[in-house]
Formats: C-alpha cells, structure tokens, sequence
C-alpha cells in the first residue's frame, strides 16, 4: 500500500501534474451596465508589464450629466478588466493606460460589440 501511493506523493511534490495557479484578474466595476472590456498590457519587449495604469472616465444619466472615472492597475500578466460600463448604442469610451513614461491609448464603441478585448503595447511618449 505504502509502495503505491509513492509515485503519486512524488509526482506531486515535485509539481508533475500541478495546474500552475493563474492570476487573479483585477477588475473595477462601474456598475452602468453590462459592457466590460479586456486588457492584457506589455511593453515593447512583449514583456507583461505589472501595475499599469487604466483609466477611463465615463459621462451617463440624462445629457450626460453624471460623471465618473475608473482606474484598474494591471495583474503581473498585464491583465486587467473593467467592468459595467453602460450598454447604450454607439456610446464611445476612451482608455488611457500608463505604466512610468510608457502610455497609449485605445477607443471601444458599443456599437461594434459590448465585450472588447485589447491588447496594448506601451511605448515610450
């Protein structure tokens, strides 16, 4: 019995058979709807950069009148979500992301679908 269960105790210390463990993807939600969009940040190495600044400021409510910004740092695979953005046609969001002296930025609209996914290489501004 002893015998058996030694290559299972084996191959588990030494992480044969292991699933690495991912990371938890940061998300901020904006609670405006169900509109979500994906990010996943690298430098111009391809490098996933840690931390990296998201932001987004949105106008909603009647004649935009209310107002809210969003910030969201990245996970250490450069992923990162932001949330509940309104679901309205054709309503635009700008996002500004950030990490030291590197920045882009990038442009959703609702009207070409309500779940983005962007991957964004920073460069030096």
């Amino acid at each position: 019995m002893l015998m058996a269960a030694t290559p299972v105790l084996l191959a588990t210390l030494s992480g044969v058979g292991l699933n690495a463990q991912e990371q938890v993807v940061p998300v901020v939600d904006g609670h405006l709807g169900r509109c979500t969009a994906d990010f996943t940040v690298t430098d111009e190495d391809r490098n996933p950069l840690y931390d990296a600044k998201i932001d987004v400021y949105i106008r909603y409510g009647f004649l935009g009148l209310r107002k809210m910004s969003l910030q969201v740092g990245t996970n250490s695979d450069g992923r990162a979500r932001v949330a509940g953005l309104p679901d309205k046609a054709d309503k635009k969001f700008s996002f500004k992301i950030t990490s030291g002296t590197l920045s882009d930025a990038v442009l959703m609209n609702t009207s070409d679908g309500c779940n983005a996914v962007f991957e964004v290489t920073l460069k030096e501004e």
